[in-house]
């Protein structure tokens, strides 16, 4: 007799970057949340099996979920969550304020009506400067879950992109009493994988695009930003630039180059011979960071972008150019989630 997948919710799923990578770790994702309208229609595209709730995270019953799954408590393998983390990144300039970033300590209510086996949270590492942070972990540890935070570099997970995430991962304490001193070591073994390289990615989307591909477009930009990034040589960035292509707010940062302050990723190419860039919700606008084409006299295409991500060459998106940017940026990268997933998954099984 087969055994059935261990069930899995994605909450705030975005396009379904990490329902995929579960997928592919062996869990049977069940139900999904995510209000963004483009990001909805995507992940309905691309995972039609799965129960989605296109409505705001806050709006949705956690008891309810569970009885539209005829779930009972404890049946749960995995609850994921990845809450919206512009608040808590390094670009937000401590305006850490405001009801989304109040969307992690949600997080709880799902937990507490579930009772999953295990949990994984996904956010920038500035989370864990934050108070609800720690909230968060303290409110797990009373439900009776044994937790622990990670800072991973994607690019160690075998993701071609440079991208700092906090990773929790949590467990029942009962899971928790059957496992070994080695529950963290066990996590960091999967970060052996091999460095994948900008160049290498890109080469083999060259080998499996498909033609017509729909995403294989790159943000349109005036004669002045076409000079601009034609000056750019290879593996440089805006401080290659002569003079004349120097804007006024570059020739103010050049002056503080040196401490670490000033935003200097604009109008960089991809290095071929390294992992991308982090890809953010401009990943193919050349002058909100390093994300012109290694070689190639234009800006990343979202389906290059998509590639860092590791969504597959056919992954379909719906929505406009920025709305669909915007879904590559905030994506979970499918790597990423599939190893995280298959760690946690065999914790879970050892318990």
């Amino acid at each position: 007799m087969i055994k059935p997948a261990p069930p899995a919710i994605d909450l705030f799923s975005g396009a379904g970057g990490a329902t995929l990578g579960l997928k592919l770790a062996g869990y049977a994702v069940s139900a999904a949340v995510e209000n963004d309208p483009d990001a909805a229609r995507t992940y309905r595209l691309n995972h039609p099996e799965v129960r989605l709730d296109d409505r705001d995270v806050r709006e949705v019953t956690a008891r309810g979920l569970r009885r539209a799954l005829e779930m009972e408590q404890g049946e749960l393998s995995l609850l994921k969550a990845c809450p919206p983390c512009q608040g808590f990144s390094s670009l937000a300039n401590g305006e850490t304020n405001g009801d989304r970033c109040d969307l992690v300590l949600d997080i709880i209510r799902f937990v507490r009506e579930f009772r999953p086996k295990s949990i994984l949270l996904e956010n920038v590492p500035g989370l864990r400067r934050d108070p609800r942070f720690e909230r968060l972990l303290d409110q797990l540890a009373g439900i009776g879950y044994f937790c622990r935070s990670f800072l991973v570099n994607a690019a160690d997970l075998g993701v071609p992109q440079r991208r700092k995430r906090l990773i929790v991962v949590a467990v029942t304490r009962s899971l928790q009493e059957g496992l070994t001193e080695s529950f963290v070591d066990d996590i960091r073994d999967i970060f052996g994988a091999t460095i994948v390289t900008a160049g290498a990615a890109l080469r083999e989307l060259a080998g499996g695009q498909t033609a017509g591909d729909p995403l294989d477009v790159y943000r349109k930009s005036g004669k002045t930003v076409q000079d601009r990034i034609r000056a750019i040589p290879v593996n440089g960035d805006r401080f290659s630039l002569p003079m004349t292509h120097q804007l006024e707010c570059h020739q103010r940062l050049k002056a503080v180059r040196t401490t670490g302050r000033a935003a200097t990723a604009s109008y960089g190419r991809v290095k071929s011979n390294m992992p991308a860039p982090t890809m953010t919700t401009r990943c193919t606008t050349p002058a909100c960071g390093s994300f012109i084409h290694p070689n190639k006299n234009r800006g990343l295409t979202l389906r290059e972008a998509a590639t860092f991500q590791t969504f597959p060459f056919d992954y379909q998106f719906e929505g406009g150019y920025d709305s669909i940017e915007r879904q590559i940026g905030n994506a979970v990268p499918v790597r990423m989630a599939t190893l995280l997933g298959s760690a946690v998954l065999n914790l879970v099984s050892r318990g």
